[in-house]
């Protein structure tokens, strides 16, 4: 008679999972990419379509008339007030005024300037983006609407695609994706404060329908994009740190090639001390600063051959 193995023979031993294959690191890397390309195509795809459907007058362009002539505002005034103060989650000024006050924080306490530069990098994006269609295309809103049924386009108009609705996706999109907890409870908002922006543009007839989903779909060519600036917030995080480090190693050689270096560089890192919690911004500004603070940089400066060079130094109070 065989003995029973496994779980009936040894109640303690656990099966061994099956193992995995283990996906090579730039096959996914490639994978990822292809998706991210895919996605971006669809999106523009989307926001294509919209900008042609109202050009062909279909049933979008009538949708837009409809809600625009049925006024909202009007059917549920109660709503107003609150809606005034919610569509203000998708003024640029607001908005962008907080997110820096954050990330302005963020980096005080981390010296790690990668995400105001990728935020930066953001706002680039959605104003050109952004701008370049609306200025394009000069559609006129709802309230200066001069005929029924047109388009309304090349009438000197801002409004399509939804400026509000584009800032509020990629401004909170992006601080999302920059958080380091719960980012998907932040994307879930951001989500929701888009929806909720572009709705109330339609409701207090600042702008039509479609200008709304093409804000969305701008705001979401924005946020596909991010990923591409994070390498280029990188390499000036890199450049900008090495320069730093260079400054504030030997900044007696800034002067140029008549300065004594082996007794300035003493001198300048006497008054420079040892490197402060400032981080290599703080590095760089001392360094900066104790150029005109040491007296043997000074001495340098004033060495005959520094004059030949860049002529006489300049006295304000010299006649």
């Amino acid at each position: 008679m065989g003995l029973p193995l496994g779980r009936a023979r040894f109640p303690g031993l656990r099966e061994a999972a099956p193992a995995r294959r283990a996906v090579p690191r730039g096959r996914g890397r490639r994978l990822r990419r292809r998706r991210a390309v895919t996605l971006f195509a669809l999106v523009a795809g989307v926001y294509a379509a919209v900008f042609v459907a109202l050009l062909a007058r279909s049933p979008l362009l009538r949708l837009d008339w409809r809600l625009a002539m049925w006024r909202p505002y009007r059917q549920w005034p109660e709503l107003r007030e609150l809606l005034d103060i919610l569509v203000v989650a998708g003024q640029r000024g607001p908005t962008m005024t907080a997110a820096l006050a954050w990330l302005g924080w963020r980096y005080w306490r981390s010296r790690n300037p990668r995400p105001l530069l990728v935020f930066l990098a953001a706002l680039v994006l959605l104003n050109v983006s952004v701008g370049a269609v609306k200025l394009g295309t000069g559609r006129l809103g709802p309230g200066s609407a001069h005929t029924i049924g047109s388009t309304e386009f090349l009438r000197g108009g801002d409004v399509f695609p939804s400026g509000h609705t584009a800032n509020c996706l990629v401004i909170w999109g992006t601080l999302a994706h920059l958080a380091t907890r719960h980012r998907t409870a932040a994307a879930v908002a951001a989500a929701l404060a888009a929806v909720v922006v572009g709705l109330a543009t339609v409701y207090l007839g600042t702008h039509w329908f479609s200008d709304v989903l093409g804000g969305w779909a701008a705001g979401a060519l924005v946020l596909l994009a991010l990923p591409c600036c994070e390498p280029f917030a990188e390499w000036v995080v890199v450049r900008v740190r090495r320069l730093g480090a260079r400054l504030g190693a030997d900044p007696a050689s800034w002067l140029g090639p008549g300065v004594a270096v082996g007794t300035a560089v003493p001198a300048v890192r006497a008054v420079r001390g040892p490197r402060g919690p400032g981080g290599w911004a703080a590095s760089a500004f001392r360094a900066f600063a104790s150029r005109w603070l040491n007296p043997a940089a000074a001495t340098a400066a004033f060495h005959p051959r520094i004059w030949n060079e860049r002529g006489p130094p300049r006295v304000s109070d010299m006649s």
